[in-house]
């Protein structure tokens, strides 16, 4: 399988969100399922679960943030959390959406929790892939979260400050526990993006402010959490290379409405890594919601 086969019969398209040029890979009719990928990612990262999303009855649609792949990449923003909410808005504003399920992996999570704190009445269900954006009271979580943090932006400014394909296959490998997954052509399509004009005029600053020490204000708390109402499934891989599997079953525990999957045999993308697994729990959670 390759890229190309896996987005046979879906659509690319470009949508201006208040401003900003949004690029989605999407397919398929009924209820937006908008998925959301992670910093320095790309829509690419979903793109073994749009067709299957589609098939089971829904509008499927993968995103690149702003900042990223061929979207927007403004330098008179700030980019931490709020700024990914807003597009996120004018995004589904755009498209006339006014209640989406919302599927965030790594950053992407992150964005769907505080997305839906702010419009909960927007949001019929939250799924957390390998997520950020939550941090538990105790001391030793919140240490172990801002290592995270920083080790999470020194690989990404390895790869994407001066990135060569060399370095941009060492990040990607560094997200997969199966290192074979990493083709050339996954690490074209993530090094043609890097290597974009308004790509290399915005990298570092994205890079530096999104996973700065002063985005973390915007990290949900165990009783912002707590208030999250809505239907959430929180889905991690047993090898994950940033928060453990422990932690997110934590969060699904302080959340009211949130139930917890442990995919087997993957790394930071098990959406990628392990696509069919991950699509059966997705499509079976978001026909119940």
């Amino acid at each position: 399988m390759t890229l190309w086969t896996d987005a046979l019969g879906c659509e690319i398209k470009y949508y201006d969100a208040g401003g900003w040029r949004t690029r989605v890979i999407e397919s398929g009719t009924g209820v937006p399922v908008v998925m959301m990928h992670g910093l320095s990612g790309h829509a690419e990262g979903f793109i073994r679960n749009v067709r299957p999303v589609a098939a089971a009855g829904f509008r499927a649609i993968s995103m690149d943030a702003i900042g990223h792949g061929f979207s927007a990449k403004p330098t008179d923003v700030t980019y931490h959390s709020p700024l990914f909410v807003e597009h996120l808005k004018r995004l589904l504003d755009t498209i006339g959406a006014q209640k989406v399920h919302l599927v965030g992996q790594s950053l992407g999570g992150w964005t769907a929790l505080n997305f839906a704190q702010l419009y909960p009445s927007r949001v019929a269900s939250l799924v957390s892939i390998t997520g950020a954006g939550f941090l538990l009271d105790d001391e030793a979580s919140r240490k172990e979260s801002e290592e995270i943090h920083a080790r999470v932006q020194a690989v990404t400014k390895k790869a994407s400050e001066e990135p060569t394909r060399e370095k941009v296959r060492e990040r990607l490998e560094w997200l997969m526990l199966d290192k074979s997954i990493v083709t050339d052509e996954l690490v074209e399509t993530r090094y043609t993006a890097f290597m974009l004009p308004d790509s290399r005029a915005a990298m570092a600053k994205l890079v530096a402010e999104q996973a700065g020490p002063d985005n973390r204000r915007n990290l949900l708390t165990e009783e912002q959490l707590a208030r999250i109402q809505i239907p959430t499934k929180i889905i991690w891989s047993d090898r994950n290379p940033t928060t453990p599997w422990s932690v997110a079953k934590r969060v699904a525990e302080i959340m009211p409405n949130a139930s917890f999957e442990l995919v087997e045999g993957a790394g930071h993308w098990p959406q990628y890594e392990q696509a069919a697994a991950v699509n059966r729990i997705l499509i079976d959670f978001l026909q119940r919601n």
